[in-house]
């Protein structure tokens, strides 16, 4: 793959390419809720522990509402969406130490609204460390009302089935999906696709890949539409924490295909342009596994930075494995995207209690 710089059409630069995807991204409301952009910062006290190619962070940790992370870009299409339909409530689900729900908490609370969270069980951890503390400490403390659903619920039913009770009662509902992944919520990463294209070209920094966890899909369909819609042949993998890779993939491309038209761009996206590695979920999501608590840990100690045990932790991880056997020979710069998450670390304690 060429860099992010030697992109296609040659006759239009990057800052053209850019600036007609934010054009087709301004026509659709938006409310301010992220700090952006975002710092892309070098991690060269890890590149130089791995000794492969100088890694760089795209610190989406540091969104700014309730702690930060990746959802947050997504909640300012999807919070704007529900304020012109006039909501007076939202309703989102994920799993316990869900961050999207974290988040949708807090834009809640910025903006006025009630937020009911449905939160389905997929571990079947009963420590309170993990039922109470963490993210579902804070979905609470925001105001937010939290309800547990069993693993295995079909929770897109239990979230249409709680809003018609809501309407019953004289409210005005707004389903958010889990991770805020719909084509209103990816319309959040096409837009850190062009933030990210634009900080490299400006400081005329070529990236040879773009690495981040992948699960409920919208971050990575977001992406794949962005550097589609740019004519960008930036590199993209997703490391996947929740499903199979072929599940994976068909999630993303399907979803990146909707996002594409919802945007209005017009690009086709083979299917060949998305790619998830899933040899890191491990015994299932939000489940650890040693090499997420090594990445962890590591990272911690090099660089001072906090990744959580569920998403962001097992992206790092698959980076990490894949930089020592070489998968990126050739490369100059690896970008990974940091989705946050660190506030699900107090839901795990004893991960990580020991040195």
């Amino acid at each position: 793959m060429n860099a992010v710089r030697h992109a296609s059409s040659a006759q239009t630069s990057v800052k053209d390419r850019c600036d007609a995807v934010r054009r087709k991204l301004n026509g659709f409301p938006r409310v301010s809720l992220a700090h952006l952009p975002t710092p892309l910062e070098p991690m060269d006290r890890l590149s130089a522990h791995l000794g492969g190619p100088r890694i760089w962070v795209k610190r989406d940790d540091c969104t700014g509402l309730s702690g930060g992370g990746n959802k947050t870009r997504k909640l300012e299409f999807l919070m704007a969406d529900a304020l012109a339909q006039r909501a007076d409530c939202v309703i989102t689900q994920g799993a316990t130490q869900s961050n999207h729900a974290r988040q949708t908490a807090a834009a809640a609370a910025k903006l006025g609204l009630a937020c009911h969270i449905l939160l389905e069980d997929r571990t079947g951890y009963v420590d309170p460390a993990y039922t109470d503390n963490g993210n579902v400490l804070l979905d609470r403390l925001h105001g937010a009302t939290v309800d547990r659903r069993p693993g295995g619920a079909d929770m897109a039913a239990e979230m249409k089935t709680f809003a018609e009770r809501l309407r019953a009662e004289g409210h005005r509902p707004y389903i958010i999906p889990g991770g805020g992944s719909n084509p209103v919520g990816a319309l959040g990463y096409v837009n850190c696709a062009i933030e990210l294209l634009t900080q490299a070209a400006e400081t005329e920094l070529d990236i040879d890949h773009l690495v981040h966890a992948t699960g409920s899909s919208g971050t990575q369909a977001g992406l794949v539409a962005g550097l589609a819609a740019a004519e960008s042949d930036l590199d993209l993998l997703g490391i996947g924490v929740r499903a199979p890779q072929e599940k994976q993939e068909t999630m993303v491309h399907d979803l990146a295909r909707r996002t594409m038209d919802h945007l209005g761009a017009g690009f086709e996206i083979p299917r060949d342009r998305v790619r998830a590695n899933c040899d890191h979920v491990g015994p299932g999501y939000g489940l650890p596994t040693e090499a997420m608590q090594e990445a962890v840990r590591l990272l911690a100690r090099l660089e001072g930075l906090l990744f959580d045990p569920v998403y962001s932790g097992k992206g790092l991880a698959g980076l990490i494995d894949l930089v020592q056997r070489g998968e990126f020979g050739g490369a100059r710069n690896i970008a990974f995207l940091h989705t946050g998450g660190s506030a699900a670390l107090f839901g795990y304690p004893d991960l990580f209690s020991s040195n």
